[in-house]
């Protein structure tokens, strides 16, 4: 974690992709106990008009957060973390899916020793998560 008056706003503090598959999505719903079949039936899926398997939201918001935690090394130190969902990830049985995620420092908070990380996560070149923001601490 680098000091918190060496960061400026509109610094990309990281960027990573995550691919998914079918098998992802089923790991996900034992882990998570979310079994409903729009996460790995396209019948299911096509049956309530949907284009067919889609990812887990939550899978997806857990994703798009990682690269921050790994850039602050400490879980700990994020405060907060929200997200818009605005567009669903289908997972193709054969090529999956990837999910792209950029984190730029947006707002410094010197006072409270937080930074606000602003998240640009993307699938097939559309955002699918909106206004994704990470509060990082850097106080004690």
């Amino acid at each position: 974690m680098p000091p918190f008056d060496a960061l400026t706003v509109g610094d990309e503090i990281a960027s990573s992709r995550y691919a998914l598959t079918r098998e992802s999505l089923v790991r996900y719903a034992g882990a998570s106990g979310d079994f409903n079949p729009i996460h790995y039936r396209d019948d299911v899926a096509t049956s309530v008009g949907l284009p067919g398997v889609l990812a887990h939201g939550m899978l997806t918001m857990g994703l798009a957060v990682q690269p921050v935690v790994e850039w602050v090394g400490d879980p700990g130190k994020v405060r907060g973390y929200q997200v818009k969902f605005t567009r669903p990830v289908l997972v193709d049985p054969a090529a999956g899916a990837e999910i792209d995620v950029r984190a730029i420092i947006g707002h410094l908070d010197t006072e409270a020793l937080t930074a606000r990380v602003d998240l640009t996560v993307t699938f097939n070149g559309e955002t699918v998560l909106g206004k994704a923001q990470v509060i990082v601490t850097f106080g004690g």
